[in-house]
């Protein structure tokens, strides 16, 4: 069970910036990679339709044999990780949050951005991650619609990109906001272009780091991590598996095979 690989799954190529991170953090650990994005993006669609989206992932992973699942999308969680964990009482399930914690306790200002879809603003949990961690701190929230779109397209560079992201960080920095929260999988992959636009003092905080450290406690608990070596990650998707196959080497780093999903 130990060398079981682990499910990773999101609405696009965004959670590849998740899969990064554990693997970074855990190298022995084999890993299998859904992209739904014959369905993307998830924001746009209602919370009953994901939350039948996630337990077929979850339904695919246990076939695979996975030994942990983890929801690498932030609306993904919203509307089906309590699902998953009430189905799946025994699964080490890891869900995604935007990082409101850490973003309150690393502001000097006072003010943190947000940058997110409208699925994941809207959410009544984004909601309580305000009340709880950000009671002391103004927080701006920043609907990103486009982005996810241009990524999915390998686009992490064009002036089209350039112009919409600046039109959504300029009224963030404006105000005051010395920390900027990445509230989707996508957009870590944003950051190199980011740090071209925005002030050497602006912190970006996102997830993935976080993500693959939850993962890796409850695996120890369970004394489920791997002794490697890790066999290589597998890549799955809902849409075209060629065009998935192009944009590996621009997020993943290195080429891989894609199947598709026909779940």
């Amino acid at each position: 069970m130990r060398e079981a690989p682990i499910g990773v799954f999101d609405s696009g190529v965004g959670g590849l910036s998740v899969l990064a991170e554990i693997q970074r953090l855990l190298p022995d650990e084999s890993l299998l990679y859904v992209a739904d994005c014959g369905n993307i993006p998830y924001g746009e669609k209602t919370p009953e339709f994901i939350r039948h989206r996630c337990s077929v992932m979850a339904g695919f992973f246990q076939q695979q044999g996975a030994k942990a699942l983890v929801l690498a999308c932030n609306t993904a969680t919203v509307a089906g990780v309590a699902d998953l964990r009430r189905d799946y009482p025994e699964w080490p399930i890891v869900g995604m949050e935007p990082a409101v914690k850490p973003a309150a306790a690393a502001t000097r200002s006072g003010v943190v951005g947000v940058l997110a879809t409208t699925g994941t603003l809207q959410s009544a949990k984004f909601a309580a991650l305000l009340d709880r961690f950000a009671a002391d701190v103004r927080v701006l929230t920043q609907p990103c619609p486009g982005l996810v779109e241009l990524i999915e397209n390998g686009d992490l560079h064009s002036p089209a990109l350039r112009q919409l992201l600046a039109r959504y960080v300029e009224p963030l920095l404006g105000a005051g906001c010395d920390t900027i929260i990445l509230g989707c999988t996508h957009y870590p992959f944003l950051k190199p272009l980011l740090k071209q636009m925005i002030p050497e003092d602006i912190s970006l905080i996102d997830t993935g780091a976080a993500v693959a450290r939850q993962l890796q406690r409850l695996l120890a608990e369970r004394e489920l991590l791997a002794e490697g070596p890790a066999r290589a990650a597998q890549f799955w998707t809902s849409s075209d598996p060629e065009h998935f196959r192009n944009i590996l080497p621009i997020l993943w780093n290195t080429a891989g095979v894609v199947q598709s999903f026909k779940g």
